[in-house]
């Protein structure tokens, strides 16, 4: 199971960023994914999950209306879409495969003015 994630990035208060994580070595389609993020100091923290489908979602309450997840099931991709930055968001994102308890790299995302 391998998972890279890409899309970080330095991002001015109020800005957007679209982060993707591509995943290799399951059967993609199969499986929920989530998002988590850690910021300097603080525990990793659940971001977004989204169903095989792509039905089904959920977010951190701090993050609801900012936030969209989405996959691309053919493409054996997940995204998360970030509106409305703010400088808590300031955090390395992480994308998790919870079925295999894998995680990618992580990317920086840093919102500063």
């Amino acid at each position: 199971v391998q998972l890279v994630e890409s899309g970080g990035g330095l991002v001015q208060p109020g800005g957007s960023l679209r982060l993707s994580c591509a995943a290799s070595g399951f059967t993609f389609s199969n499986y929920a994914m989530n998002w988590y993020r850690q910021a300097p100091g603080k525990g990793r923290e659940l971001v977004a999950g989204i169903s095989s489908t792509g039905d089904s979602t959920n977010y951190a309450d701090s993050v609801k209306g900012r936030f969209t997840i989405s996959r691309d099931n053919a493409k054996n991709t997940v995204y998360l879409q970030m509106n409305s930055l703010k400088p808590e968001d300031t955090a390395v994102y992480y994308c998790y495969a919870w079925a295999f308890g894998a995680w990618g790299q992580g990317t920086q995302v840093t919102v500063s003015s």
